[in-house]
Order: structure tokens, then C-alpha cells, then sequence
């Protein structure tokens, strides 16, 4: 049987069969009748759960609330910010019915609450005194997606979406990125994800915003996964909606706005960046279990010292599962494998008459020997280095995926052999950012700062303006 749970596709052969395969081998994910959407499983929702408690806190320790909108959004508000609706109209489901009869007005089932926020905020802002407000919703959404992946891309989504209210452009403006920064450091600290940070063009930010930024991370394969986003609207929504406050001068006047949000697609950003041909790889700062103690044999003090062995770790704060089935050794140690635990625990006879246990580190599989009172400290000491390290393998792989083209016969020759972003140089024109999408079906992902612009436009010859990293997307 332990041949048949690690019955994994290369993902260096078909890369989109493995992550299935890992997805459903993990237990993290379940199909459902309903097209397009997915029954997260309790160890799939358990990764949820760490992700929105860490985030959670953050989100509280820089004074956000939680707020719950409804689902629904009549037609009529949807179409009050113009450029906002239309961005989302190809992808919105309609409810048309309530029981047997017909609605008199048409709602949508959220893809996203700016416009119920902005109906709120309207009848709730009334003074410079209810500035700044700053809310959050952890919810679902719903994007008509055709074409559908677990965590990736599907029609029902887990998410949280930040919303926040300012009585000036450049306090809003610091909430936009001052909310990116929690999002990079979670990315990077807690998910060992090195993701790339940076500004989104006009073509590519979100309908109705005045800009938009984004987390861009990088899969194994090369392409590249939108991980999370945070939006400066200035007062456009609140224009649109009416919403105006009393200053300290006694005028009437207009606030400014922002939205942020990230979703379970983090999820399949870590099991394609860290995931490996037997399985899941969960950096421990994020896995619902940081080990898991396997007992070999049903010998009375192997038992005894495996539980006694869980307890402690618990008793340090660190998450441990015993597995006590009946299944084999090698199945139990393959299905820790799949699963992704972080160190495997490994408690028999032989090594316990010595005053030893063996530790396996999921990301490397290496094998170590420790002493029985050493336990705590070495398998704390293991799960620092072992999140150092996908965090490391991760930017190697990234950094060695990066190409840089100075013309379009170079860019053409990148885009058509390797996989990976693509560093150019920009003149700024939509027109150039069109041509590279029909030429070769990539996007741009986010504009680079900190680099000096020198030379021409990478696609049109003329003088740029930017430095821009290109990629394909899931």
C-alpha cells in the first residue's frame, strides 16, 4: 500500500497531474457535483485555519476589526461605480429567483464588497471623529471561473478582504502599503515564499482603483502565482456613493479608500513552490503539525515513550500527532511523506535501548539520530533550520529563473524556451504591454523600483520609462 499512496506524477513530467496528484494524495481537497468549486478537507482547512490566525492577529495588532457584509449585492449597486462593474461582469453569478418567485431586482453573489462596504460607510461616516476606518471581513466570494484548479482557481472562494476609510490621499496611501508589508512578511517568513513585490501597471490593476500592488510568487515550474494584493482607490468609490464627512473646518468633504485581500490560492502557492515527487513539504511555521511520533512495533514502552515523547513537544508548544493505526511502518512513514509533516518522529526498540530516536526532516529526508532527552531541543532546532532552508531552495530556484532581454529578439527567444519572469525595460505605452500578451500570452507582473532605466523599450525600441518583470500566470 505504501507504493500506492506515493504513486505521485514527476512533477519535472507533467506538473499539472502532480500537483492534482498531491492535492488529492495529501487529503487536503475533495471534488464535489458542484463544477468548479471544492470540499476542503480538515487538513486542507487546518493549513487555512494557521494562515488566518497568524494573519488575524496581524491585522489586529495594527487596529483592523472584523466586520461581517452580506452576501448579496442588488444589481442596482453593483452598477454604481461604472469601471468597477465592468471589470467583474464576466465573472458574477446572478440570483434571479427566492423560492418560486421571480426578484423584482436581480443580485449578484459577492465577487467582492467594495460597493456594500461604500453603502455602509456612507450611512456610518458622518464626522472627521469616525476616521479612520479600518475593516476587515474574512469570507466567501464568487468569480465565475471557467476553468477551475483546487486553491488556485475555483468559483467559490475562502478569502479576507480588507477595507478602510481616511481623511487623506496620503493616509490611505500608507495603508496600502503598510498592509502589503504584513502580507510580504507573512509570505516570506511564515509560508517561506520569496515573493516579488511591486506595483501593478494601469492595464493590470483592479477596476476602480488608482493603483494597485502585488505579491508575485514564483512556482517550480516558472510561472508565476498573483499571491495576494492591496489597492489605493482615492475618493473615486466614495464619490460615486455620496460619501462625505464634516472636517475639523466644518466643510463637507470626501474620504479615500483602500482594499486588500489574500485568499486560500496560498495554499497551491506552497505546494507548488516547496512540494516535491512524494508529496507535500509544509514550512513548519505554517503546518497544522510540526512532527508526528511513529511508534515501530507494539512493544508496551515503545508505545509509552512515543505518547510520552508527543506530550513534551506539546507541552512546548509545538504541534505533534501520534500515529497509533495499525498500518505498516513503511506506510506510515510514506504517508507522513505525502502529507508533508515537517520532522518525522521515528520511536522503535532498537534505538530506545540505546537512549535514541531517529528524526527524518521532511524537506530533505535526511536522517538523524538524537538522544531521548534531547528530544525537545533538537526538533526545535530542526524546524528553524528546516524553514531556513525552503525559504533559501525557494529563492535559488527563483533568482535562477529570472532572465533579463534588452531587445525583442531576445525577449522572443526567453519567452519561447524557458520558463520563468522576464526583466525588461519599458516605455510605459499599453500598446507594448498588448503585443507581448497576443505575441506570446504573457502578462506583466509588476513594475521593479530601485533600478535604474537605461536603454530602450524592450519591445518597441523607444526610451523607457520602467523596469517591468513579464511572466506567465496561473
Amino acid at each position: 500500500m505504501a507504493n500506492e499512496l506515493k504513486e505521485i506524477t514527476s512533477r519535472d513530467v507533467d506538473f499539472a497531474k502532480w500537483y492534482t496528484d498531491v492535492v488529492k494524495k495529501a487529503d487536503l481537497v475533495d471534488y464535489s457535483q458542484v463544477k468548479g468549486s471544492m470540499v476542503i478537507r480538515p487538513y486542507g482547512y487546518a493549513i487555512w485555519e494557521n494562515m488566518q490566525k497568524i494573519l488575524d492577529q496581524e491585522f489586529k495588532k495594527t487596529n483592523h476589526e472584523n466586520v461581517q457584509m452580506p452576501m448579496f449585492i442588488p444589481e442596482s449597486l453593483l452598477n454604481v461605480e461604472k469601471e468597477h462593474v465592468e471589470g467583474f461582469a464576466p465573472e458574477v453569478a446572478w440570483v434571479t429567483h427566492g423560492g418560486n418567485d421571480k426578484l423584482e431586482e436581480r443580485m449578484c453573489v459577492r465577487p467582492t464588497s467594495e460597493v456594500l462596504f461604500c453603502e455602509h460607510f456612507k450611512r456610518i461616516i458622518k464626522s472627521y471623529r469616525d476616521l479612520p476606518l479600518l475593516y476587515n471581513q474574512w469570507c466567501t466570494i464568487v468569480r465565475w471561473e471557467k476553468t477551475t484548479r483546487p486553491f488556485l482557481r475555483s468559483r467559490e472562494i475562502l478569502w479576507q478582504e480588507g477595507h478602510t476609510m481616511h481623511a487623506t490621499s496620503e493616509e490611505a496611501k500608507e495603508e496600502t502599503l503598510r498592509m502589503l508589508k504584513v502580507y510580504e512578511d507573512f509570505q516570506r517568513n511564515v509560508l517561506a515564499l520569496p515573493v516579488i513585490v511591486g506595483k501593478k501597471t494601469d492595464k493590470e490593476k483592479f477596476a476602480g482603483a488608482e493603483a494597485s500592488y502585488t505579491l508575485e510568487a514564483m512556482m517550480y515550474d516558472g510561472v508565476a502565482l498573483q499571491n495576494g494584493t492591496t489597492h489605493y482607490f482615492g475618493n473615486g468609490f466614495a464619490k460615486a456613493f455620496g460619501i462625505e464627512y464634516l472636517d475639523k473646518e466644518n466643510k463637507m468633504v470626501t474620504p479615500y479608500q483602500t482594499s486588500w485581500g489574500v485568499t486560500t490560492r496560498m495554499i497551491g502557492a506552497i505546494i507548488m513552490t516547496h512540494g516535491d515527487d512524494n508529496g507535500l513539504v509544509l514550512p513548519p511555521n505554517i503546518a497544522p503539525y510540526k512532527a508526528i511520533v511513529i511508534p515501530i512495533g507494539k512493544d508496551e514502552n515503545v508505545l509509552a515513550q512515543a505518547n510520552a515523547i508527543k506530550d513534551k513537544l506539546i507541552a512546548k508548544d509545538i504541534s505533534t500527532k501520534i500515529d497509533l493505526t495499525d498500518k505498516t511502518p513503511g506506510y506510515k512513514f510514506a504517508e507522513a511523506e505525502v502529507k508533508g509533516y515537517p520532522i518525522r518522529i521515528e520511536v522503535g526498540p532498537r534505538d530506545l535501548a540505546n537512549g535514541l530516536v531517529t528524526l527524518v526532516r521532511r524537506d530533505t529526508l535526511e536522517k538523524m539520530q538524537v538522544k531521548l532527552e534531547d528530544i525537545n531541543s533538537e526538533v526545535d532546532k530542526l524546524l528553524v533550520d528546516i524553514q531556513q532552508n525552503l525559504y533559501d531552495r525557494a529563492l535559488k530556484r527563483r533568482d535562477s529563473m529570472i532572465y533579463e532581454a534588452n531587445n525583442y529578439e531576445e525577449f522572443t527567444d526567453i519567452a519561447l524556451h524557458k520558463s520563468g519572469f522576464i526583466k525588461v525595460n519599458w516605455c510605459g505605452d499599453v500598446a507594448c504591454e498588448n503585443k507581448i500578451k497576443d505575441d506570446f500570452g504573457i502578462k506583466s507582473r509588476c513594475l521593479i523600483e530601485n533600478e535604474e532605466v537605461t536603454g530602450p523599450c524592450v519591445c518597441c525600441g523607444r526610451e523607457a520609462k520602467h523596469r517591468i518583470y513579464f511572466g506567465r500566470q496561473y
